[in-house]
């Protein structure tokens, strides 16, 4: 399947946690916009679902390195050098799980939340195939920003993919047939995914078990405030100084699965 250009799609949905799950799901999504823009990529938002605590419930977002072709160098990011935006951060994918005091704590307790990540490169949607009889396609006001044309039209559009019952929306746009274009994107990528991670069950490469609703592995990476502790359990490896790592300094971590491969 080709991919187009050098772009992703970037899920993140808070998991078990309550309101603490959704503002860890916030601070993820800013790690990975704050990395972007070191990278020098451009980062948009396509449909989020914002908490009145600065979380994300859902957040779904396109980076995309709009440098023209790889190689040679490239600005930014510390030593990881020019590799492809999936490339770089198709790791990030799985079920992240954050242990610190939440600020709305008062007993000063340590909380578990979760939060998942799903990182997918943007596809040609011939490359997939879908079935214009399998989709289900509605049209709904938007509910974010974007100007008054935005949110008294209905130009936000939700599409279901009704054989693997995927659901993508997209409300950024300013026009139905921009909206849909976008999340005719999402759907092919998401369905890139399944049919990949399908594969490598197949091929026994994965356990159907860690594939769950399209993310990899339950718990890939903890991050432990008390202990300023970042805990990769694939690799094996701890890093520290979590609050650089948030404030989009991963190169530590990437250059780690690099040097695996």
């Amino acid at each position: 399947m080709e991919i187009v250009g050098n772009k992703i799609i970037i899920e993140v949905r808070a998991g078990a946690g309550g309101d603490e799950a959704s503002i860890f799901a916030g601070d993820l999504v800013r790690m990975y916009q704050k990395y972007a823009t070191k990278r020098g990529w451009r980062f948009s938002i396509i449909d989020a679902n914002q908490n009145s605590a600065n979380g994300y419930k859902t957040f779904i977002g396109k980076i995309e390195d709009t440098r023209g072709e790889l190689g040679g160098g490239g600005g930014g990011g510390g030593n990881v050098g020019r590799a492809s935006v999936y490339e770089e951060l198709r790791n990030e994918s799985g079920v992240h799980r954050v242990q610190r005091v939440p600020a709305t704590e008062k007993s000063g307790r340590v909380h578990t939340s979760t939060a998942s990540v799903a990182v997918m490169p943007v596809v040609e949607p011939k490359e997939v195939n879908i079935n214009p009889s399998d989709l289900e396609i509605s049209f709904f006001r938007s509910s974010g920003p974007g100007g008054q044309n935005v949110n008294k039209v209905e130009t936000a559009v939700r599409i279901v993919h009704k054989p693997t019952g995927v659901v993508v929306a997209c409300q950024n746009g300013r026009s139905q047939s921009a909206n849909r274009e976008e999340a005719m994107s999402i759907l092919s990528s998401k369905i890139w995914e399944a049919q990949r991670l399908e594969e490598m069950v197949r091929l026994g490469k994965l356990r159907r078990d860690q594939i769950g609703t399209g993310d990899r592995a339950e718990k890939i990476r903890t991050y432990n405030f008390p202990d300023d502790r970042i805990t990769d359990h694939r690799i094996g490896k701890k890093f520290h100084n979590i609050e650089s790592v948030l404030e989009g300094n991963l190169e530590p971590i990437i250059k780690a699965f690099q040097k695996g491969a």
